[in-house]
């Protein structure tokens, strides 16, 4: 295996290039924080790692957006913005040393808490550049937000797990930091209860930052979190909302911990994670789900985006437990984030996918990558 470090667009782009002309498959990573998400697929031949590509290309505060490079930390970037009272709307979690990268990030589409508010990846790119499989250089998208030329690209390119091309460089758009945040917390042991609670503060004509759900040992809460001015007046709001679906509340104005926990928590070193995806509604059917396996849950109450951490169990009783979950809740996609090597061996990690969707992305695959060099085996339909 051979390795790149470019440190320009056009090292970038040569590294590519060569890769193409010789038939090399190829892999791109910047921290590595995500690398064995997908399925299990073989060593690629050429392995190219953005870490120097790590410049701030522009920073148009006036304008609120940026242009960033894959291999910068989010991490660095939110300190930069953060003293001019803005940020990047992303906080999923960020790995060891605070690693991961733009171009990660916005590669396997990751968020956090903040997506209650501020939408996923997609949702924030304005612009990217790509290096595609041949060394070609290309651009999508512009500067400021109101030129969408070329969006839905770079809409594309987010969550492509590097198939399609490598992410070079992202243009987003950053909102105000807010100078004020406080929680509102209902808990209860009852799964019922809790999904009242967040169908209750979600619909309600209040504005939260971000809607939560945490479970572990048979009981959770609902955490609602309010940014602002008014975000202690929203807060007390929610939680008298939380208090008339029968769940105990409290309010929390220094509440960094919880939600470093609730980022840190769609992250697991043993056992399994699973995400699975559905509605409101669906929360007390995954919350009974998680109870009956000794499984922690964390995520978006409000979008149905939910993370099951199944405890650390052998290899056989582990890949048991996923297909017991897709069994029981096999109307809810669910997708294997971090497991043992040899767990994601044995199962597919995208789980069952719609044929129609399956057809699609190969078409799309070969569209942009037709000899199947990037990153090959480890997206959905095994492209």
């Amino acid at each position: 295996m051979s390795g790149h470090r470019p440190a320009t667009l056009e090292e970038a782009s040569e590294a590519l290039r060569s890769a193409s002309v010789e038939g090399a498959s190829v892999r791109a990573f910047g921290a590595g924080t995500k690398i064995d998400w997908g399925r299990v697929a073989p060593d690629p031949d050429v392995e190219i790692r953005t870490d120097r590509l790590n410049r701030v290309v522009e920073y148009n505060h006036a304008d609120m957006t940026a242009v960033l490079e894959a291999g910068l930390r989010l991490a660095a970037a939110q300190e930069m913005f953060a003293e001019r009272g803005q940020m990047l709307a992303l906080d999923p979690p960020l790995g060891d040393g605070l690693g991961a990268t733009i171009g990660g990030i916005f590669s396997t589409a990751d968020s956090g808490p903040l997506r209650h508010r501020y939408g996923a990846a997609r949702d924030l790119v304005v612009g990217m550049t790509v290096v595609l499989a041949d060394g070609t250089i290309a651009r999508a998208g512009g500067k400021v937000i109101k030129n969408v030329a070329g969006y839905d690209l770079a809409k594309l390119f987010t969550g492509s797990f590097g198939t399609l091309g490598v992410i070079a460089e992202v243009v987003v758009r950053l909102h105000p930091l807010p100078a004020t945040r406080v929680t509102a917390r209902g808990s209860s042991d009852d799964p019922t209860a809790l999904e009242r609670g967040a169908m209750a503060v979600s619909h309600a004509t209040l504005q939260a930052e971000s809607l939560d759900v945490a479970w572990q040992d048979g009981r959770g809460s609902i955490l609602a979190r309010f940014a602002g001015a008014a975000a202690d007046v929203q807060a007390q709001a929610a939680a008298r909302l939380l208090a008339e679906t029968a769940l105990e509340t409290s309010v929390a104005e220094d509440d960094e911990s919880l939600w470093a926990d609730q980022r840190d928590g769609q992250r697991s070193a043993d056992g399994a994670t699973l995400r699975l995806s559905g509605l409101q509604r669906d929360l007390a059917r995954v919350l009974s789900a998680a109870d009956r396996r000794r499984a922690r849950v964390l995520g978006r109450a409000g979008a149905g985006a939910f993370w099951m951490k199944l405890p650390d169990a052998p290899e056989e009783e582990l890949v048991q437990a996923v297909d017991d979950v897709r069994a029981e809740l096999r109307d809810l996609p669910c997708v294997v984030r971090d497991a043992p090597r040899a767990v994601r061996e044995k199962i597919d990690v995208w789980g069952e996918q719609p044929e129609a969707l399956v057809r699609l992305s190969r078409k799309v695959k070969q569209h942009f990558d037709p000899d199947g060099l990037l990153n090959p085996g480890v997206f959905v339909g095994g492209i």
